[in-house]
């Protein structure tokens, strides 16, 4: 695919205006580590969560719906799609307690919750984990997933630099602003971003269906190019007849176990979705900031994706043999691949350079998230605590550029070495790795049992429990996999979803037996933390006692009630967009109106339970003078 002059004025112009509004605060990134981190908490709701969207809009994101759709059809997408429970749970019951805890990163919490040296291990060993391990994963699938786009389109008949280059260049291009000017040049860039990408990819879905002949005519060639074609497009996945796409246990898998049963996207919040919910002026700022996300990230910006991933199919047919016989091919031929061959086919002087800008914006606006995030967790839990805790604010946002810097040194190394996986198998990999261990970081803020060495338990569980399942496909491997065998029927293993399930279930059972078996913490280390975060509900009775007049948050069974009513929405609304993509005007009349009649009621939920409460705007009087600790319990 060949650029123009107008191609590369539009790609020159971007860059222009990024490095522009990222550097404009390099100055003030640099006056402590609260402004490099967290914008020195001054973040309105609109900008931090847009942000939040932006962060999640990467550039693996249409690839993998795509590829999702090559393999499941449309409800393949139930694997993220399933998560929206335990987002609006991050919204209604954690979001205002997390802006509550004043912390710069979400692991800062571990010494604010546990005490002793079990703690500061924990926090310590978890910052190195992430940084080192868990994170580079998704920085190598967001620069991957990049990679294939160029290698799909720029430099698909000719290659002048290696990938090793390309990827350096890339990474150094974001590093450039997201290193100097910390959050508030992420987060503005974001905003900007967000919107660009969101042009371009409803630019690209309007031409893939045009170029087939339309909605009608997409949905006629895909059923006479495909067997089950016609279960392609529904909703909700067909567990019977000769084509189902997905098995009925699979999708019960992802709608009553996934959502909580995965550290992944964990409902009790953590990383960037912390990092930009501790940015925001208040708690108000915040729950809205998120709900905000989370409504724009399922309701708004799939369908683009879904209907170029529709397109693909009929173009490129053999997509779909990809998908569902990977051994039969080539490690290049993955079904992520269709959304950027539809850009290398279809995509005009123009509108090429437009194309390629929303994925360059949508690959910065991650890389320099998960850049400043990994920083944030390298410098403030582990250099500051453990090895310099001593040092003048500059110094340690000082400390956030260089730590900025070595995160994409080796994020570009692992890009490399990872650049041929699909990005639908890393996404499941991500989820089964830590499956069960995010319950116990839901429960530690409303459970006063919970110790550090059950969330060590979980987590080192997690991880031996994940490894130990792979460790049996191998082994079965080599053994008959034919009907009546064991390693026929241990053959479902092999299936993600039954690989989350199982990690999930032993680490869950690890991690409760650990719990009653090790003491709990110190009394004054729980009084401290019930003080100053307030959690309601019936967990810190014992606590309560020997801090009484606490104001703790009250209606949590109201705030249950509208993560039922949100999600509600995002069920509704998601179809019903499509069903107005697809002329079925009644149909959408009827999921859009139901969807508007459950914003009603959440809204008139939340005016009920009282935004001053909802939002935790509490006075300095409303909860009672902080006394010191108790040492009993």
């Amino acid at each position: 695919m060949e650029l123009h002059a107008v191609d590369w004025a539009i790609i020159v112009g971007y860059f222009a205006i990024t490095l522009f509004v990222g550097l404009l605060f390099t100055k003030r990134a640099t006056h402590s580590m609260t402004d490099f981190f967290v914008s020195g908490r001054s973040f309105a709701w609109w900008l931090a969560g847009t942000s939040m969207v932006a962060t999640t809009f990467a550039s693996d994101t249409p690839l993998a719906v795509s590829g999702l759709i090559a393999k499941n059809g449309l409800a393949g997408n139930w694997f993220w799609w399933a998560l929206a429970v335990g987002s609006m749970v991050t919204v209604f019951l954690y979001a205002r307690l997390w802006r509550r805890s004043e912390v710069l990163t979400d692991l800062q919490l571990t010494e604010m919750r546990y005490g002793g040296r079990p703690a500061s291990f924990l926090r310590c060993f978890r910052a190195l984990y992430f940084v080192f391990i868990l994170q580079m994963i998704p920085v190598s699938w967001v620069t991957g997933a990049m990679l294939k786009v160029l290698n799909q389109t720029v430099f698909y008949a000719w290659h002048p630099l290696g990938d090793g280059t390309l990827i350096a260049i890339l990474l150094g291009m974001t590093g450039i602003y997201s290193v100097l000017s910390g959050m508030w040049g992420v987060a503005l860039t974001d905003f900007f971003q967000f919107w660009l990408a969101m042009a371009g990819c409803i630019v690209l879905a309007f031409m893939a269906v045009a170029h087939v002949g339309g909605v009608e005519a997409l949905q006629a060639k895909m059923a006479a190019t495909h067997a089950g074609g016609a279960e392609i497009f529904q909703f909700f996945p067909s567990f019977s007849g000769q084509n189902i796409v997905m098995p009925l246990n699979i999708f019960l898998i992802m709608i009553f176990f996934q959502w909580w049963a995965s550290s992944y996207e964990d409902p009790a919040g953590s990383g960037y979705i912390v990092q930009r919910m501790a940015s925001c002026k208040d708690e108000r700022q915040s729950l809205l900031a998120t709900l905000w996300f989370r409504i724009a990230h399922y309701c708004i910006r799939p369908w683009p994706w879904i209907m170029v991933g529709y397109a693909a199919l009929v173009m490129f047919p053999e997509i779909r043999d990809w998908a569902l016989h990977p051994e039969q091919y080539r490690p290049d031929q993955l079904p992520d691949l269709g959304y950027p061959m539809v850009i290398r086919a279809l995509a005009p002087v123009g509108i090429r350079g437009l194309l390629l800008v929303t994925f360059l914006a949508a690959f910065m606006s991650t890389i320099s998230t998960m850049t400043n995030l990994s920083a944030s967790y390298l410098i403030n839990d582990f250099y500051k605590r453990f090895v310099h805790k001593t040092g003048t604010d500059k110094h340690f946002a000082r400390a956030g550029q260089v730590g900025s810097g070595v995160v994409l040194i080796l994020g570009g190394i692992v890009t490399y070495l990872m650049k041929d996986v699909s990005i639908t198998t890393a996404w499941k990999i991500m989820a089964a790795v830590g499956a069960g261990a995010g319950t116990v970081s839901m429960l530690r803020w409303f459970w006063w049992r919970i110790s550090a060495w059950s969330e060590i338990a979980a987590m080192a569980g997690s991880l031996v429990y994940y490894v130990a399942v792979q460790l049996v496909i191998v082994i079965l491997g080599w053994f008959d996999a034919g009907s009546g065998s064991l390693a026929g029927t241990l053959k479902f293993l092999k299936t993600e979803e039954y690989q989350m399930l199982i990690v999930a279930g032993l680490t869950i059972a690890t991690w409760l037996i650990v719990t009653f078996l090790t003491p709990p913490e110190k009394s004054g280390v729980l009084e401290s933390f019930y003080r100053k975060i307030r959690p309601g509900g019936p967990g810190w009775k014992p606590i309560a006692k020997i801090a009484p007049g606490v104001r703790t948050d009250k209606n949590i069974g109201l705030s249950i009630v509208a993560v039922i009513i949100s999600s509600a929405i995002i069920y509704l609304a998601l179809p019903g967009v499509g069903a107005v993509i697809f002329g079925q005007y009644l149909k959408a009349l009827a999921l859009l109106g139901g969807a508007g009649v459950c914003a009603a009621l959440l809204y008139l939920l939340m005016k009920h339970m009282g935004w001053k409460e909802i939002a935790g705007r509490d006075d300095a009087a409303a909860a009672a003078p902080v006394q010191k600790p108790s040492d009993r319990l």
